[in-house]
């Protein structure tokens, strides 16, 4: 940290920089931007799902063209990924956040013009590129602003925004499309993004230098040992096990949850009927579920750690129990009863989310803050990648098949795998070594 920022520590309740009226807690306001920037952010990407009967319909798409669509957004998505990290760590997340929001509203209200496979596929594209920004800036914030030990928990709770936006989606979505037609869905989910950006200005900035931070909420914040002051090359990230250990745990369990999102609401439907007017409800019944997995995932190994166990107990634990949660979603295409295949999905979906904000968090156990971004950004892409795959696996197995045992059987298998070769790669979740690093 700057000199003088060290010096302005040594007065009790000054801030950094003068005039601001102290917050209490100004970190949980900023995780609260970070839960809301989450819940835009999946409201975006999931209207395209709940409107995938409605749309097919319209334009006579295959089970394959709407599996190229979506393959469209996973490219962009892992390209993105790979670049924005990046960016992130250069323009810090104030600037770097903000620019991702505007671009990927533009691009979901744009959907409204689009009118055929090419069309939504170039929507989908744009959206991906903006939609990238979103997790690596989150993770990146997470980091600069929550001591260790409460990052886990911080994680689960903005990444349960997630599941609130495919819950805001499936109340919005049908009614809005019901009323005004599909056109309408698109642009008024995607003007949303415009209201955030403007409480994410007004109150965002780095700790070193926010106007509201008390002197003791910085002691905390900077409590951890400090971070080296290293500039990392591409290079050199990925030549660590430790950046592969997160890119792996990714790369199998990503695509799952990209699954739910474009899937879940024709499941319903091809399985139980469930048409527009009737979906909102099994879909916010999986979704607040869900909602409970990863807010619960992400407190739980904050728990274990303030009971003592070490961050690597305590992180693959949690990952461990979230592992096996997934696994009855196996019998969730055979169940006669459309309530109990909610609950095995909504279980699983539970799961993945407590999974994702632990394995998200362990990126910042192992690497020093200013590379979060870029560790982040690779292995999301890695994500991207698997999502790009699941997306033509399950498009041929709908139209080959018409079922979804199959697709389940790769969701419940694919946990378990990926903490196998998480742990293979990074036993003890020891700190990369980056001392070679460039000096910054």
């Amino acid at each position: 940290m700057r000199d003088d920022a060290n010096a302005e520590l040594t007065a009790p309740t000054k801030p950094v920089i003068p005039g601001g009226r102290i917050i209490r807690n100004l970190r949980w306001y900023i995780c609260a931007l970070l839960f809301f920037a989450a819940t835009i952010n999946y409201l975006d990407r999931q209207v395209i799902g709940i409107l995938k009967p409605t749309l097919q319909k319209e334009f006579g798409w295959t089970e394959i063209d709407f599996s190229n669509i979506v393959f469209w957004f996973q490219t962009a998505y892992a390209a993105g990924l790979l670049i924005i990290g990046r960016v992130m760590d250069w323009l810090g997340t104030r600037k770097g956040f903000s620019f991702a929001v505007i671009f990927w509203s533009l691009a979901a209200a744009g959907h409204a013009l689009a009118r055929g496979v090419s069309g939504f596929s170039v929507a989908r594209f744009a959206l991906g590129v903006g939609e990238a920004g979103n997790f690596p800036a989150s993770i990146k914030t997470v980091a600069e602003w929550f001591p260790k030990k409460e990052r886990a928990l911080a994680t689960g709770i903005f990444n349960s925004g997630t599941n609130i936006g495919v819950l805001v989606a499936a109340a919005m979505v049908p009614a809005i499309t019901l009323s005004f037609g599909w056109k309408w869905a698109f642009i008024v989910t995607g003007a949303i993004g415009f209201i955030w950006l403007g409480f994410w200005l007004a109150i965002y900035h780095h700790p070193d230098q926010h106007p509201n931070l008390s002197l003791a909420e910085r002691q905390l914040i900077q409590s951890d040992p400090p971070d080296p002051e290293v500039r990392v090359p591409w290079l050199e990230l990925v030549r660590h096990r430790q950046t592969w250990a997160i890119a792996v745990g990714k790369f199998l369990t990503d695509p799952i949850w990209w699954v739910y999102l474009y899937w879940l609401p024709d499941f319903l439907n091809r399985n139980y009927g469930i048409d527009l007017k009737t979906v909102g409800i099994p879909l916010i019944a999986v979704y607040l579920i869900s909602d409970v997995g990863s807010i619960a995932g992400g407190w739980l190994s904050s728990a274990l750690i303030n009971r003592g166990w070490s961050v690597n107990q305590a992180r693959k634990t949690a990952m461990l129990i979230c592992a096996i949660s997934v696994t009855p979603i196996i019998f969730a295409s055979k169940a006669t009863n459309v309530w109990v295949a909610v609950l095995l999905v909504g279980l699983a979906a539970a799961g993945h989310q407590g999974w994702s904000a632990n394995i998200y968090t362990i990126a910042s156990d192992m690497f020093p803050r200013r590379t979060i971004g870029s560790v982040i950004g690779f292995a999301g892409m890695c994500g991207a990648i698997g999502g790009m795959l699941i997306a033509k696996i399950v498009g041929y197995i709908l139209e080959w098949t018409g079922s979804y045992v199959p697709i389940f059987i790769i969701a419940a298998s694919a946990y378990l795998v990926a903490l196998f070769l998480v742990q293979t790669l990074s036993p003890r979740l020891e700190p990369a070594p980056l001392e070679g690093s460039r000096q910054g």
